[in-house]
């Protein structure tokens, strides 16, 4: 065989072998190295091909796809300082548990560490932020086909394996990188392995249910990374404890009617009240998902320290961050919503319901007169038709999201990125999650973020998007306003407000985007209200971050008041 008929050969195999392992999903960043695989996966069948030029914005555009379907992607680039570019989203999708097939194009061999252009050390590049790596031989051989196949396979395995992250694949190539288009893709009939589901024990589960049915002071809290919730509602009905959503659960949506008053969605408010949070200790605290947005509640869970907490994590990987868990159970969350003997509510949960039940109430009204950022974001969170999602930003957006997003029946999905919490790639990730879910998308994001990844955007470019951002631009760094350093008066505003004077009009004529600028609530209004006319809608709302913080801390208070008149003794 010729030199491109071994390339053309290897690389026909390593494509095929993917798609035959169900991935459908393909980032690629233009380059010269990774040819033969762009090519490769361009004629194929069955795929779903998309390009970005920035690698940063494409690595988290690929995590946005792979968020939303729960399944790998592959995500393809050239040598050298390309794949380092990917570095950022490989970090969040380690922590964030997306499974991403991270493909990077080498050099040969030869050129490595002798000075040759686009070069660089790329194995095992991402370090410990990968579950694993692996470094592809050259294609020269046909023995080295029944490697690919296997190494495939285990990547794609270990990528959706408990806890799911990203692998990374480096392949050298020699040239000529050029391949034989027509030859014909091999017939194969690849093996995928089954990967099964974590159950507990007929020990564990005589315990567990004794719990349910007995425990009255016991409280649910549902976090990120649910695999499923479907179950979830008839479950928690049986066992009437009151469940504290974090919004991105996706359990304060798509709620049944006779479990609206189960779901406590303003548990941030409400445990800021120290009236309240010692009436409301629990015996039990039962986790699934990771460890929710809200400061006071983790402040809460502290102090309290119930008997029994228990986290359910379908990884061994112990996220406890207070050192308080008493059982770390590691099993898939779904096995453990057990049909048992309905109860009845309890005096307990009726004072958590009671307690949401006033917060949503000032909530609410804080939304119809105040002007604030947050009454802002709640005006969206309510005119968010049926079958859309939310992206949130994180800093300010997310806890915004947190307050003011009141439960719901209708279909919306929210997401985030909170694996490391970072405000980097939120625009490509929100881009990526319309990409995957085909609904219309709604972005919230401060204007730091913002310019953080206006890069993403160039995504729209190649491939047709239905996305609203609102960028709330406070001229700066929001969230700072709320921490300790506040405080230095002298030196706050240069170090952590960074203001920079931008607004975003000129953006969005760059990107052929519709555009609004935002000074009122009556001109929010509207602009939500207007007909979508252009892939990509870019509503600026102007802000000020000291009436935000002051209207934020006001609101708070009101609630703290009327709980202090219910519970305080």
């Amino acid at each position: 065989m010729t030199n491109i008929e071994y390339l053309t050969s290897y690389v026909n195999h390593f494509v095929e072998t993917i798609r035959q392992a169900g991935v459908q999903d393909i980032v690629m960043c233009p380059g010269s190295r990774s040819t033969p695989l762009a090519y490769a996966f361009a004629k194929s069948e069955g795929f779903q091909f998309y390009r970005q030029i920035d690698e940063r914005s494409a690595g988290y555009f690929a995590l946005g796809i792979a968020k939303a379907k729960k399944t790998p992607v592959v995500l393809l680039c050239t040598s050298g300082t390309a794949a380092a570019n990917f570095f950022p989203a490989i970090v969040e999708a380690y922590y964030a548990r997306v499974p991403l097939l991270v493909v990077t194009a080498d050099r040969p061999h030869e050129l490595r560490e002798v000075g040759a252009p686009q070069a660089i050390d790329q194995v095992h590049l991402y370090g410990k932020h990968v579950k694993w790596a692996v470094d592809f031989p050259l294609p020269e051989s046909e023995a080295n086909l029944a490697f690919v196949e296997r190494h495939i396979q285990r990547a794609v395995s270990t990528s959706k394996t408990a806890p799911m992250g990203p692998v990374h694949i480096n392949v050298p190539f020699r040239e000529p990188l050029l391949l034989d288009m027509e030859q014909p893709l091999p017939t194969m009939n690849i093996h995928v392995p089954e990967i099964g589901k974590l159950a507990p024990s007929e020990e564990f589960l005589v315990w567990y249910k004794d719990l349910l049915q007995n425990e009255v002071r016991g409280i649910f809290i549902v976090g990120d990374s649910l695999q499923t919730t479907n179950g979830f509602w008839e479950f928690a009905k049986m066992v009437q404890w009151p469940v504290l959503v974090d919004p991105l659960s996706n359990l304060r949506t798509s709620i049944p009617a006779d479990c609206m008053d189960l779901c406590i969605d303003q548990y941030d408010a409400i445990l800021k009240n120290k009236s309240f949070q010692e009436m409301a200790v629990p015996n039990v605290v039962i986790r699934f998902g990771a460890q929710p947005v809200s400061k006071p509640l983790m402040l809460y869970l502290k102090e309290c320290k119930p008997t029994v907490f228990m986290v359910v994590d379908e990884s061994p990987l112990f996220r406890d961050s207070l050192h308080i868990a008493t059982h770390h159970v590691q099993v898939d969350a779904e096995s453990l919503w057990l049909k048992t003997d309905t109860k009845s509510s309890s005096t307990y949960t009726d004072c958590w319901t009671q307690a949401n039940n006033i917060a949503t109430a000032h909530v609410n009204s804080y939304m119809e007169h105040e002007t604030d950022e947050g009454a802002l974001a709640g005006l969206l969170f309510e005119a968010l038709p049926d079958k859309s999602y939310l992206f949130a930003s994180s800093s300010m957006p997310i806890r915004d999201l947190d307050t003011f997003f009141n439960k719901t029946t209708k279909d919306i999905q929210l997401y985030a990125n909170r694996g490391t919490n970072g405000i980097d790639g939120v625009v490509s990730s929100a881009l990526g999650v319309q990409a995957a879910l085909n609904r219309p998308g709604y972005l919230l994001i401060g204007d730091l973020a913002f310019l953080h990844d206006l890069n993403g955007l160039i995504v729209s470019r190649f491939h047709h998007s239905d996305m609203t951002i609102i960028v709330m631009n406070n001229d700066g760094g929001g969230i700072f306003s709320y921490l300790p350093q506040s405080t230095e008066t002298n030196y706050f505003e240069h170090l952590f407000g960074t203001p920079t004077g931008l607004e975003f009009s000129n953006i969005a004529t760059m990107y052929n985007a519709q555009y609004n600028a935002v000074h009122s609530k009556e001109d929010f209004k509207e602009a939500l209200a207007e007909e979508k006319t252009k892939d990509i809608r870019i509503i600026e709302v102007f802000t000020n971050r000291q009436v935000n913080t002051e209207t934020h801390r006001k609101l708070w208070a009101a609630i703290s008041k009327e709980l202090d008149s219910v519970w305080k003794v």
